[in-house]
């Protein structure tokens, strides 16, 4: 039996560009303390994999740097084609890991968005609840993702313009119907992406260029402006789905 989400994508109405936009616009100063909460932990998430990534060429960084100027300068460092391999495969799960956590802390801003804006109670439980009991879909969620991501990308990266949208409403799907299985959630975020893609693209695009203004904070402040985007996008899904008594 098909899943009830798939029937409220095919009765959904279409949602309103310039209400989606201005709704979550406006829910900026409300949520301003949750998104920096929630931006400082996705740092923290961070900080291991850039560790991973910059640790292991620290010795030819300083090997480099001590020579600097030096015309006749040889690297003494010769990185293995098993070391490359190796390091590579490493970034790939330190990042995997990594998006888990993070999803799983996107998924909890969501819930907190919907809690404020319907006058709810506050989600019960930490900023990882959803880990609890979903790892491993949400595992599964995120190496999708990144699969789809990266054949896209190999497709001369024009299909990576159109699967843009379905990736992002991953998150906000599994926030509100965490009983979807994993290929259910992906049929669904497809779905509705396809119905909606270019009113989706538009709100995905137009949030983003102004989230990049965390740039201007010294870059650390656009872990904290990049949680502004999922702003839209719930009043977008709110718009097209909305929600029950049954949604989670």
């Amino acid at each position: 039996m098909a899943h009830p989400i798939f029937k409220k994508i095919e009765e959904s109405e279409k949602p309103d560009f310039g209400d989606v936009l201005t709704n979550g616009f406006n829910a900026v100063k409300e949520m301003l303390e949750p998104a920096i909460l929630h931006g400082l932990l996705n740092l923290l998430i961070m900080i291991p994999v850039l560790l991973a990534v910059y640790i292991p060429f620290a010795p030819l960084y300083v090997d480099m740097i001590t020579h600097l100027g030096d015309s006749y300068y040889q690297p003494e460092f010769d990185y293995t084609l098993s070391f490359m391999i190796l390091y590579m495969l490493g970034i790939f799960a330190f990042t995997l890991v990594a998006q888990v956590f993070s999803f799983a802390l996107i998924a909890h801003f969501y819930a907190v968005i919907r809690a404020k804006d319907l006058n709810l109670e506050k989600p019960a439980g930490g900023y990882f609840s959803y880990l609890k009991g979903s790892f491993g879909k949400i595992f599964l969620i995120n190496l999708a993702a990144m699969g789809i991501a990266t054949v896209a990308a190999l497709l001369c990266y024009l299909p990576l313009f159109y699967v843009m949208v379905p990736l992002q409403l991953f998150t906000v799907l599994f926030a509100f119907n965490q009983d979807l299985t994993v290929s259910d959630l992906i049929r669904a975020a497809f779905k509705l992406g396809n119905k909606y893609w270019l009113i989706l693209f538009g709100v995905i695009i137009i949030s983003s260029v102004i989230a990049q203004l965390g740039l201007v904070a010294c870059f650390v402040g656009i872990f904290i402006t990049q949680l502004f985007v999922h702003l839209p996008l719930y009043y977008a899904y709110k718009s097209a789905i909305g929600f029950s008594e049954t949604t989670h």
